[in-house]
């Protein structure tokens, strides 16, 4: 267990002095609404089913993550989609031209473009060649003004998760924020470190609706942490986020969890699949990686060449030659079986010109 660890002293200083915006449903909150008139937010009083502003807290759609997750609401801040939680985490601990993050490439490409926002300084380590991190290196580029090492695990675009003892020497040594971004955790054999969140006061994990709940559209990114980083980030977040209609959806899709593991299983059952059967396209595909996503990286001979080829036979995939230790590779979405039949047949056309 990392001792001494309070998070007052990675808290920005203008942070800490914040007087948070107080919304007029953050002021009423009494639960018994059926004889109350709402004349306090200036709000159009014509009702539509959206004329009124949406719950600030997102408090029916936290019940049923706590439920699920298993986490209790005061350690569950919602945002619009993941890349807001991690912006308020940026502006939350991170003083602008003076600390820094780390970030491990390949990786999701949204950490260092935020940090670039915010004028934050990020230290990349690569990925050693089995895309696992390379412990002592992160920890000797950290320094005083590093406050937050990001893991993607599993890791986009390489698919695989990091090792358990792996992570956890980097929870105990590091000396900032660790925030874990569990995206495509649902697709993993790997527990998520939800179940470890109490262990580790430094610990962020952050998930999202958007991969296995098949809810994109909406954009709802959701935050586990301490009750106290959670408080940080909530006095700091805009006060209507989340709007109404995502938040319904998100009732609605969280209320049927038959629908969404079967929908699961099917993807981890298409990705054995269609692993297996990429391996066979071994004139040019070299190598099929482990994922624990819902998709697969693929490494090949000319990735330029042969993304545009699937183009003409109107497969639309992903290259990531250009990102570090990802030269001629292609990461390829999971597909429902006609889309992957497709794919399939596209690159057996391919593999016969």
């Amino acid at each position: 267990m990392k001792t001494k660890f309070n998070i007052n002293n990675l808290v920005r200083e203008n942070i800490k002095s914040l007087q948070p915006y107080s919304s007029a449903r953050d002021e009423y909150k009494d639960a018994n609404t059926t004889e109350m008139i709402f004349l306090d937010a200036n709000e159009n009083p014509f009702e539509n089913g959206v004329n009124r502003y949406p719950d600030p807290q997102q408090n029916n759609v936290k019940d049923l993550l706590s439920e699920i997750k298993g986490v209790a609401k005061e350690n569950i801040l919602l945002g619009n989609g993941s890349d807001e939680v991690l912006d308020l985490i940026y502006r939350a601990f991170c003083e602008p031209n003076v600390d820094n993050v780390i970030t491990l490439p390949p990786t999701y490409g949204m950490y260092s473009v935020l940090a670039n926002i915010n004028a934050i300084e990020n230290r990349a380590v690569l990925l050693g060649d089995d895309f696992q991190p390379k412990v002592n290196k992160i920890l000797n580029v950290a320094d005083a003004h590093s406050k937050i090492l990001f893991l993607c695990s599993p890791n986009n675009p390489t698919g695989n998760s990091f090792t358990v003892e792996t992570v956890r020497e980097l929870l105990l040594k590091f000396k900032g924020l660790v925030v874990i971004d569990e995206a495509y955790i649902d697709f993993s054999e790997q527990k998520s470190w939800l179940e470890r969140l109490a262990e580790f006061p430094n610990l962020i994990i952050t998930q999202t609706l958007s991969k296995a709940f098949g809810l994109a559209g909406i954009r709802l990114g959701v935050c586990y942490a301490s009750k106290e980083i959670i408080k940080i980030l909530n006095n700091i977040k805009p006060p209507y986020n989340v709007n109404e209609l995502s938040q319904q959806r998100a009732i609605a899709r969280l209320q049927k969890m038959d629908e969404v593991q079967n929908e699961i299983s099917q993807l981890i059952s298409e990705r054995k699949r269609l692993k297996k059967e990429l391996e066979s396209c071994d004139s040019y595909i070299e190598k099929v990686y482990p994922s624990d996503g819902n998709f697969l990286l693929l490494k090949v001979d000319d990735a330029t060449k042969r993304y545009n080829q699937l183009i003409e036979y109107g497969v639309v995939i992903r290259n990531r030659t250009n990102q570090p230790l990802c030269k001629n590779t292609l990461r390829i979405s999971v597909g429902i079986c006609e889309e992957n039949q497709r794919l399939l047949r596209a690159l057996k056309a391919i593999k016969e010109q």
